[in-house]
């Protein structure tokens, strides 16, 4: 059982939205369990490279689901989307550029990304999209 685990606090009751939501769960528990045994850097760069591909795939498709159901806080959730695919990218950046010590800065990130964004920005069209029957 891992410290990084999914439960229904963080549910947005969209099924979808919820399943790549728990991916992003298991980036934090694999980066978390290598850095335990000191393999952090290694795992890394592959945690990165799945984190560039999740937010591009992730961040479309909620914007999407909302888009089409006129989420009147779109806006926000592009924003911040646009705020976390940055971070990301410079992550990565900085990691090719052979910089080290980002194993804890990158799961600081993550961690705030559960508790701020998930927690916060998208839990926030919960009750909109159960409205909407979705």
């Amino acid at each position: 059982m891992g410290i990084y685990e999914w439960s229904e606090k963080y549910s947005t009751g969209n099924s979808a939205m919820d399943a790549q939501h728990k991916k992003l769960f298991a980036y934090i528990q694999e980066l978390h369990d290598a850095m335990q045994v000191g393999k952090g850097k290694d795992s890394l760069g592959k945690i990165l490279d799945g984190l560039v591909e999740y937010t591009r795939i992730h961040f479309k498709a909620e914007e999407e689901l909302l888009a089409k159901y006129a989420y009147a806080g779109l806006g926000e959730q592009k924003s911040e989307h646009e705020r976390l695919t940055g971070v990301v990218v410079e992550l990565t950046e900085k990691f090719k550029q052979g910089q080290s010590a980002l194993s804890v800065t990158t799961s600081n990130f993550l961690k705030d990304w559960l508790a701020n964004h998930i927690l916060g920005t998208d839990l926030k069209y919960r009750d909109f999209l159960k409205s909407k029957g979705i």
